[in-house]
Formats: C-alpha cells, sequence, structure tokens
C-alpha cells in the first residue's frame, strides 16, 4: 500500500490532505471540509485562504457555492474577511464555543459525549491491536513518520496552536505500519465521520490545559519506542493505556472549561 505521510509540516498545508465529506449538498461538503481542517488545527489560525476561483477550483464547484460555505465559516468565527485582501482562519478556540458544546445540563452535549465514547470504545478495539502489527511489520518509513509526528505535536504544543491533526497523524501512522489498509480505513472513519458538534467539542475537551496535552505527549513516546523496538505486546498495552487515559481525561473535561 501506499505509505506516503500524510502530516504536511508547518506552512505546507495541501488541500489533497483533506478528506472528502459526504454531505450530499456542494456547499455543505466544502464547508465541512473547511471545518474540520480549521478546528483540528490543520490549517493555523492566521493562514490565507486561497482566493475564491482557488478554492472553488480545488472543491470543483462554483463560486456561489463556495461562498456559501465561506458565509457559514464566518457565521461560526472560524474565518474572517479582510476588505481588498481576502479570508483568513481564526483562532478556533474563539469560534462560538458555547452554541457549539452547549451547557453541562444541554441534553444534545451528553449526547455528543455518548457519541464520543462510543468512538474510544471501537478504537479500544482496533488500536491496540494495530500497535501490535506495527511493531511486527514497521520499516524505516514508518518510523520517520511516527517521530515526524511527534515532533510536530511537541511544537504545537509549545507554540499554543491546536494539536489534534498532529495528534490524529500519529494515530494514523501507526494504523499505516500496520501494512493493512483496512484499519488505515477504519481509523480515517472514526476521525472523519462525525458531525461538526462532535469534532469541535472533541477538540476543545482534549488538549486543554497544558498538563493534558504533555500528558498524551508521553504516551505517544512510550508508543513510539516499543514500536520501534520491536517490542509487539508492550506496544499493544501502552496503546491501550493511552486510549484509556484519553477516555478518562475527556469524562474529567467539562465543556467551557
Amino acid at each position: 500500500m501506499d505509505k506516503a505521510a500524510s502530516t504536511p509540516r508547518s506552512g505546507e498545508f495541501s488541500f489533497a490532505d483533506l478528506q472528502q465529506s459526504k454531505a450530499e449538498r456542494l456547499a455543505d461538503r466544502v464547508y465541512e471540509n473547511l471545518f474540520h481542517a480549521i478546528v483540528t488545527g490543520m490549517i493555523t489560525a492566521g493562514t490565507k485562504l486561497p482566493p475564491e476561483n482557488v478554492l472553488a477550483g480545488e472543491f470543483d464547484v462554483s463560486r456561489p457555492v463556495l461562498r456559501e460555505a465561506l458565509d457559514k465559516l464566518r457565521e461560526d468565527g472560524l474565518i474572517s474577511s479582510v476588505r481588498g485582501s481576502g479570508n483568513y482562519v481564526q483562532n478556533a478556540l474563539g469560534a462560538s464555543r458555547e452554541r457549539a458544546v452547549g451547557d453541562d445540563d444541554d441534553r444534545d452535549a451528553l449526547e455528543r459525549i455518548g457519541d464520543m465514547l462510543n468512538g474510544i470504545e471501537l478504537r479500544l478495539i482496533v488500536e491496540p491491536q494495530a500497535a501490535y502489527l506495527a511493531a511486527k511489520r514497521r520499516g524505516p518509513a514508518d518510523i520517520e513518520r511516527l517521530r515526524e509526528a511527534l515532533d510536530r505535536f511537541a511544537e504545537a504544543m509549545h507554540t499554543n496552536a491546536i494539536m489534534h491533526y498532529h495528534d490524529y497523524a500519529f494515530h494514523e501512522a501507526v494504523a499505516i505500519a500496520t501494512c493493512n489498509p483496512r484499519i488505515v480505513k477504519t481509523l480515517k472513519s472514526l476521525e472523519y465521520d462525525v458531525t461538526r458538534s462532535v469534532t469541535l467539542m472533541r477538540f476543545l475537551v482534549k488538549f486543554q490545559p497544558l498538563v493534558r496535552a504533555e500528558a498524551v505527549q508521553a504516551e505517544h513516546e512510550e508508543i513510539f519506542r516499543h514500536i520501534e523496538a520491536g517490542a509487539a505486546t508492550k506496544a499493544k498495552r501502552a496503546m491501550r493505556n493511552h486510549i484509556e487515559h484519553a477516555r478518562t481525561r475527556m469524562m474529567n473535561s467539562r465543556p467551557g472549561f
């Protein structure tokens, strides 16, 4: 299978990295792709989006369709327009936080937490075995890809940037190292087959404050060491512990912390 790295270096974002949304309406499809890329840090705050004609070409839609998607992103506070200059990505932490997450007592918020827990349950089934297989099958390119994801996460953590995309890139690199494309596809389905609210809520609760990010990084480093060493059973155990800890961190979090 093609093991091309999926994580762009800082400043090297490519629209080819976007997972295609399954939304049927064209404007919704464009909106969902850009929304996910912004709130997960794939497109960083301060980035200037390409001109409308270029964006429309990237998504193969008309400019009116593109403008409808951009209008929704502006309403969410995820982009802003500067007259004569273009559209710029805003800090996702400030984007309609209460509207997207809801109050602690809000029934919709509880349902979103349930969706997230279901995802973690599936990850507990798939990812420990993926780490086991990765330790058995990894090659030099896999080790380099895993190290790259760790470095990008650390860089984002120390510059107060969004870390989620680099967290996912590490887990995807583990899946790629299994040499099993169905495992990669399953992991991508967990990352992308989520509603807009679940995506933003997961981002908001996962890596704040800094101490949580440091814990995630330490757990990733342990998984990496075992995979690099070919210690399959230890890699499996470390991945299971990591996901269990992620569940604990989520349950101990409160939206709008």
